[in-house]
C-alpha cells in the first residue's frame, strides 16, 4: 500500500510542476498578442491546447520519476 501513496505523491509533484511551467510560460492564459507561450498561436484549437498540456504533464512526470544522479 505504501507504493500507491508514493506513486500518488509523484503524480502530485508532476502536476504542481506542470502548473508552475504552464503559468510561468503563459501557455494556459490567453494573451492579448497573437501568440502565447512557446509560440503557440492564441487561436489554437482547444484540443491542441489539451494535447500540449498532456504532453507537458508526461514530461513533468518523467522528470520527477527520473532517478537522481550522484
Amino acid at each position: 500500500m505504501e507504493s500507491n501513496q508514493s506513486a500518488r505523491r509523484t503524480e502530485d509533484i508532476a502536476l504542481d510542476l506542470l502548473k508552475f511551467v504552464a503559468t510561468t510560460t503563459n501557455i494556459v492564459s490567453k494573451s492579448t498578442g497573437s501568440t502565447t507561450g512557446f509560440g503557440i498561436p492564441a487561436s489554437a484549437k482547444s484540443e491542441d491546447q489539451v494535447t500540449n498540456l498532456l504532453d507537458l504533464y508526461a514530461k513533468c512526470r518523467a522528470a520527477v520519476e527520473a532517478p537522481l544522479e550522484d
